[in-house]
């Protein structure tokens, strides 16, 4: 049984900033690596609080799905990481305009620090129409 991996890159999200693709669709699955809130155009972090780096992450991962001919709606679910859960309200509620129907299964996880100094990465499954 042959095996359908297609590494994807997004001209609409900020390059990787290491060894990986933006996304790699396998099948009917889009696996897309976690997006820290960087400008595509400059690479700089966006946003000072959570809930506007949380916004700028979730535009990076609206252009990867974009590139795969997905759309971010379509996602099964998103793994928000936070260096500050204090801040979970205020980013749920800029996750809730990006999913106002049938929002995708969620998972968020503290940790002690993000690439860049990012307060917020965010990464996705989605299913590809």
């Amino acid at each position: 049984m042959a095996f359908d991996r297609q590494p994807i890159t997004a001209p609409g999200a900020p390059a990787a900033i290491g060894p990986y693709s933006h996304a790699v669709r396998a099948g009917s699955l889009l696996f897309c690596s976690g997006q820290i809130p960087l400008d595509p155009a400059t690479g700089e972090i966006v946003g000072i609080t959570a809930a506007e780096q949380a916004r700028q992450c979730l535009q990076n991962l609206t252009a990867v799905c974009d590139a795969a001919g997905a759309s971010l709606t379509d996602a099964l679910r998103l793994t928000v990481y936070m260096t500050d859960l204090a801040r979970f309200a205020e980013v749920g509620e800029v996750y809730a305009s990006f999913f106002p129907d049938s929002p995708p299964a969620r998972v968020a996880v503290g940790v002690a620090a993000l690439p860049r100094g990012a307060q917020v990465e965010i990464d996705a499954i989605v299913a590809i129409p």
